[in-house]
């Protein structure tokens, strides 16, 4: 069989031709779609140009051994769609509405910077990820789940999940948990976002924001049209007097392990702080991000517990199993239920129920409590590794914040400094860190300094190529 020519004058090239001989042989049944596909295909790849003209139904069938009724509704089916042009006695050609489509799809995800040593903090060791519990479960699930569970689900998730979680953030975080003012979001990024949304539509325009602290937080509330104000961090939390002369009624926290500075908010600056929240009738918003993984005794409980009708409370899954997972929670106050429910509702009509379904078994029949005892045996070994690697390599350093969570603050001699060269060198060895000034608000005044200080994720990164990361970051600081 012999690629069909291009019609006198035409300058079709026959190699586009080649894409229609694979449809040509297919199975009778299927071959007149597979004959338009790959006609389709053809034109949207630019093999076939705008303008060329094809040969005749008649001729085209002969040249593919296929019958002239199927070329004839070929050429009527893309001509209906806009590939083909034709015209009575001036035959049929190839119209210029189809584009070219983009030859790949581009991954936009957050990647590894590909240094020698990352010391970026916020991930987590995804090689962690319990594979074998959760696949058991994900076929548990999948053999007893009612047909009727696959259908649009609660907007503020399945019963079952909420009732799980309820007893998991009481009995761990001493959260006042009311399974019916759970949401299951995605991730706390979703439940920034419907905290935002919620208190814009109450004609809020301002929530304060820790200062040095997460610039995720900013951004979301950004998005939902609500301007973040930078307030202080002093030793014991977010400082009261700035926060009172600010004027929001809504504060974003993270007092469990302030992030970045690793503090714990003292039981008096929670107090004072929810003494602020009652006097201005406004809410706190917490941000549990890590508040499993601490090493040196039980973790602070919750500052919700204190106080369920003047907090809102945020965790995920992301640090304990994997941030890929898009799976989280948020706890509202009684008076906030029914408005994010609905924001949530609009938004995305409830999260994947299968998941949601998943990690109620995961979390009934134990697995996730394995998993954050797994988790805290090995971070607690890498923060050890890490902090004597400090002590060996940058003698005289001094690393504060609680022992917790996956990141710790590392001030470095001022023999170091200045902040801008250090980074510069280690940079070009293939080191990646991040200083501490990058979490602090834009518009806050710059103090300069002489000390290096440095937000130093260590969750993720083996005990040994820690050790060989610091070594990697003390010979590029002081060649």
């Amino acid at each position: 069989m012999k690629p069909p020519q291009s019609a006198p004058g035409t300058g079709a090239a026959s190699a586009a031709w080649e894409l229609l001989l694979p449809a040509a042989a297919a199975p009778a049944r299927t071959r007149g779609r597979s004959l338009q596909a790959a006609l389709r295909e053809a034109v949207r790849s630019g093999r076939l140009a705008p303008g060329t003209r094809l040969p005749s139904s008649r001729d085209l069938a002969a040249d593919l051994g296929v019958s002239r009724g199927l070329v004839t509704e070929a050429y009527e089916q893309l001509t209906a769609e806009g590939y083909l042009r034709s015209g009575r006695g001036a035959g049929t050609w190839v119209g210029a509405a189809a584009r070219a489509a983009r030859p790949r799809a581009h991954d936009l995800a957050p990647r590894s910077p590909g240094a020698h040593a990352d010391f970026v903090p916020g991930t987590p060791d995804l090689s962690l990820f319990p594979r074998s519990a959760w696949a058991a479960a994900q076929r548990d699930v999948l053999a007893e789940l009612p047909h009727q569970d696959l259908g649009y689900p609660d907007p503020r998730g399945l019963p079952r999940l909420r009732t799980a979680l309820a007893a998991l953030l009481a009995r761990r975080r001493g959260v006042v948990a009311d399974p019916e003012r759970i949401v299951v979001v995605s991730g706390v990024a979703q439940a920034t976002a419907l905290l935002g949304f919620a208190l814009h539509a109450r004609g809020v325009r301002t929530v304060g924001v820790e200062d040095p602290g997460s610039p995720q937080h900013d951004a979301l509330y950004t998005s939902a049209g609500v301007t973040a104000v930078p307030l202080p961090v002093d030793g014991e939390g977010i400082a009261m007097e700035p926060l009172r002369a600010s004027g929001v009624q809504a504060v974003v926290t993270t007092p469990a392990h302030q992030f970045p500075t690793g503090i714990v908010y003292s039981a008096d600056r929670r107090a004072a702080l929810l003494d602020w929240a009652r006097d201005v009738d406004g809410i706190v918003l917490e941000d549990d991000y890590d508040g499993d993984f601490r090493y040196d005794r039980a973790p602070v409980g919750a500052l919700q517990g204190l106080d369920p009708d003047h907090v809102a409370y945020t965790g995920s899954v992301s640090k304990s199993l994997a941030p890929g997972l898009r799976l989280g929670w948020l706890l509202v106050p009684e008076s906030w239920a029914e408005e994010i429910v609905e924001r949530k509702r609009t938004m995305d009509l409830g999260h994947p129920a299968l998941d949601q379904a998943l990690f109620a078994r995961f979390l009934e029949r134990g697995d996730y409590d394995r998993q954050l005892r797994r988790c805290q045996r090995a971070y607690r070994e890498r923060c050890d590794a890490l902090v004597a690697a400090l002590d060996e390599h940058f003698p005289g350093s001094e690393v504060s914040g609680i022992a917790a969570g996956l990141h710790v603050i590392a001030t470095l001699p001022e023999r170091y400094g200045p902040e801008e060269r250090f980074l510069s060198r280690v940079a070009e060895a293939g080191v990646a860190v991040r200083p501490l000034s990058s979490c602090t608000h834009p518009r806050t005044e710059s103090t300069e300094t002489k000390r290096v200080r440095l937000v130093l994720g260590y969750a993720h990164v083996p005990p040994a190529r820690i050790a060989e990361g610091v070594r990697l970051m003390a010979q590029a600081a002081t060649g």
